[in-house]
């Protein structure tokens, strides 16, 4: 008989700098009906910082999803998924990419670089509110997702 409990807290870092599309996918997740604790980060240097608990980040929580934006400030979601997935302490964490580009290069080379999956975001708001909720619909209740 397992001692784990099924409502168990899902980790999700969200590496966004669009304040619009943060707050948007906060209350999509505050609403469902999934345990989970979101973070979120602006940058990519805040994004990698925050996975390898460093700086301000020592104490930040192993994600058990990453929702990355490719176009960041300071260092970009492909760099930042790059060194995820060549790290072997993070490669195993799930990467959705969700970014505007719908760049036939940027599909290519995410996937390249190990993404578990790539989401253009929909411009229409009701659209986004949909894409966030099969996310956390297909990513939190029936993927198993690995633990550390």
């Amino acid at each position: 008989m397992s001692t784990e409990c099924p409502e168990r807290l899902i980790e999700i870092l969200l590496v966004e700098d669009n304040p619009g599309d943060v707050r948007l996918t906060q209350e999509v997740l505050r609403e469902g009906n999934i345990f989970n604790h979101l973070s979120v980060v602006e940058d990519g240097v805040q994004a990698l910082e925050f996975l390898q608990q460093q700086g301000n980040y020592s104490h930040s929580p192993r994600p058990d999803l990453i929702l990355l934006d490719l176009n960041l400030p300071r260092k970009d979601g492909r760099e930042v998924l790059a060194e995820i997935k060549f790290s072997t302490h993070l490669k195993r964490i799930p990467v959705v990419v969700l970014t505007t580009s719908q760049s036939k290069e940027d599909v290519l080379r995410a996937y390249d670089f190990h993404a578990n999956c790539y989401i253009t975001k929909p411009i229409d708001l009701e659209q986004f509110i949909k894409v966030v909720r099969t996310i956390e619909l297909f990513w939190l209740t029936i993927v198993k997702l690995p633990s550390e």
